[in-house]
């Protein structure tokens, strides 16, 4: 009989742990995110390469390594994405029907889930170029097939890469087209496989050696509105020294682990923004000049931009006409249409 109680005692202990596990609050992966930066903090200290993308510092050395670009959906079926909190660098733009849909670069982190992933769109692709990047997409709009062609990108397309690459997760609740994964260890196979350049060329941000306050105005909180039901908003944490994002209201997390995402550098981007055809498509003018605004550590600078060509790096600069430098970590970099509608706190 003691054998016996011993066993549901335990039995019990184990299914409140799991279910302590499945329902993480936001003060937790608050706190799991600052365990995780320290941590980090730790390693780096040991560390003597610096990230291209990010800034910070890592084991080995990625100068010359080759970023992935990879397409993710946005739609609201498709919440939340997996292994999308990794991406060093993450792009939000709008597309067909006022909604939008993120793309997101890696280099030091090879998420072990990624999705949904979705289908491609010319102005993503002027971005993608400013990194030498492999492409990670699911078919695309006629404009963006031909322009991968033309372009003569790398691609790892769901229409042609072999059935390794990509799968439908069935196990998450989301129907087709919104449920198509991949990782990024089977990506890189595939990559080698095809004998693609493993090697980037590329110029790379600016970052101060450490995090470092903009002489600016306060901005605790931004709200982005890219449509009336379409809002992206941020809530600076100065524990975390990073913003928390969230989308339409909801805290954004990753589907792979129930964490919040954050951002630590936050670049919005005006762009001429019109509609093409009959279908909605968008033309987004990238290759330009415009303004817009740069957030980090709770305040904001006006900045202006610009991108001379396709393959050119899109430089950002202060009101005195100095290329901005970012703090070491990740940014999300919000084009909008000129004179958006934002909020800053």
């Amino acid at each position: 009989m003691i054998l016996i109680l011993i066993c549901i005692l335990l039995l019990i202990n184990i299914g409140c742990s799991k279910d302590g596990e499945s329902t993480k609050t936001e003060e937790e992966n608050k706190d799991e995110i600052s365990k995780q930066n320290n941590n980090s903090k730790e390693n780096e200290s040991k560390s003597t390469f610096i990230s291209p993308l990010s800034g910070v510092k890592v084991k080995e050395d990625l100068s010359d390594k080759r970023p992935v670009a990879i397409m993710f959906d946005n739609q609201k079926d498709a919440r939340w994405q997996a292994g999308l909190g990794e991406a060093e660098i993450a792009y939000e733009f709008l597309v067909e029907g006022n909604i939008t849909r993120y793309m997101g670069i890696y280099l030091k982190n090879s998420p072990d889930v990624i999705g949904p992933i979705r289908s491609a769109r010319p102005y993503y692709l002027t971005a993608l170029l400013e990194y030498d990047s492999l492409y990670v997409h699911c078919g695309g709009s006629p404009q963006a097939k031909e322009e991968i062609v033309s372009l003569g990108i790398d691609e790892v397309d769901c229409m042609s890469a072999p059935g390794y690459v990509f799968y439908r997760n069935n196990e998450v609740g989301k129907k087709s087209p919104h449920n198509l994964y991949s990782n990024m260890n089977d990506i890189r196979k595939y990559e080698e496989e095809k004998g693609f350049n493993i090697k980037a060329n590329y110029e790379k941000f600016s970052f101060n050696d450490k995090k470092e306050e903009l002489d600016g105005q306060i901005a605790n909180e931004i709200q982005i509105n890219y449509a009336k039901y379409n809002q992206t908003s941020y809530k600076y944490d100065e524990e975390l020294e990073a913003y928390i994002r969230y989308k339409d209201g909801e805290a954004h997390i990753d589907e792979s682990n129930n964490k919040n995402l954050t951002a630590t550098n936050i670049i919005v981007q005006e762009a001429e923004t019109s509609v093409l055809d009959d279908q909605g498509r968008l033309e987004i003018s990238t290759i330009a000049k415009g303004k817009g605004k740069y957030f980090t550590r709770g305040k904001y600078i006006n900045i202006s931009w610009e991108k001379e060509d396709k393959y050119s790096k899109t430089k950002y600069f202060d009101e005195d006409q100095n290329e901005i430098k970012l703090n070491p970590g990740n940014t999300w970099i919000q084009v909008t249409p000129i004179n958006p509608s934002i909020k800053i706190f």
